[in-house]
């Protein structure tokens, strides 16, 4: 008897991956995000940002982690963080949430389990963040980096349809960074969609689509390309200057 369940209806072909409609978020008395309207296509979108702009609290929206005041998120043409859509969304956080008493393929092999991803995930995702050599390594002995790769590839288990990444590539030296772009772009030519966040504008240029935040707002949407040529601009950092002291043509 088989006890695969059946995949829930598919949105439109057109439909955006993930919308957020006037989402306000307040958070003791403060407003944090003061109605978002924000759609994640396919391809590798970038969000970028200072800290303190609301970049983590749009992320913890779309994975329904976050309490939102007003306002509606949907995923995969579903409510955030609904049952429809638990074990398509994958999420990595800037404190990865790993048992830091067992190895690296102790915890992968255990979220696998409850995702019933299979063993093979292991390797997989191993391979992906480049951690075969510290498979065997308790992660409350590894680096801050190599810790916050273990939860990448937790987030990569069971080929996600949406990737939401916080900072990943933080604490880590320029050649691992761009190994991990090359993956990001892999996984969304897979077909994955993946939203990256940083406040490294550097990034930027790596990035299908950008998403600017300031105080909480969405100051631009555009591609790295646009982003110069409707500024003026010689990089994505001066288009955002530009942008916040309303420069732009």
């Amino acid at each position: 008897m088989s006890t695969s369940r059946s995949r829930p209806p598919e949105p439109p072909a057109d439909a955006p991956v993930a919308e957020l409609a006037g989402v306000v978020v307040r958070r003791g008395g403060r407003t944090v995000l003061p109605g978002l309207d924000v759609r994640i296509g396919h391809g590798v979108t970038g969000l970028l940002g200072p800290s303190g702009c609301g970049k983590t609290t749009l992320m913890r929206a779309l994975v329904g982690s976050q309490v939102v005041t007003s306002g509606s998120v949907t995923v995969l043409g579903h409510p955030a963080g609904s049952s429809p859509v638990r074990g398509r969304v994958g999420y990595a956080t800037q404190a990865a949430g790993v048992y830091d008493d067992l190895t690296v393929a102790q915890n992968l092999a255990f979220f696998a389990r409850v995702l019933r991803a299979g063993g093979a995930e292991v390797d997989r995702v191993l391979e992906v963040v480049d951690l075969h050599e510290q498979r065997g390594q308790v992660v409350g002995r590894l680096s801050g980096g190599q810790r916050g790769r273990v939860g990448l590839a937790l987030a990569l288990l069971g080929r996600p349809e949406l990737l939401v990444l916080d900072e990943p590539t933080v604490g880590l030296d320029p050649v691992l960074r761009a190994r991990l772009w090359t993956r990001f772009h892999e996984l969304a030519a897979d077909g994955a969609a993946v939203l990256v966040s940083s406040h490294v504008m550097d990034e930027a240029e790596r990035c299908d689509r950008l998403l600017l935040m300031r105080e909480g707002r969405v100051v631009a949407d555009d591609t790295p390309a646009g982003l110069r040529e409707r500024t003026g601009a010689a990089s994505v950092e001066d288009a955002f200057v530009a942008l916040v002291r309303g420069e732009q043509p």
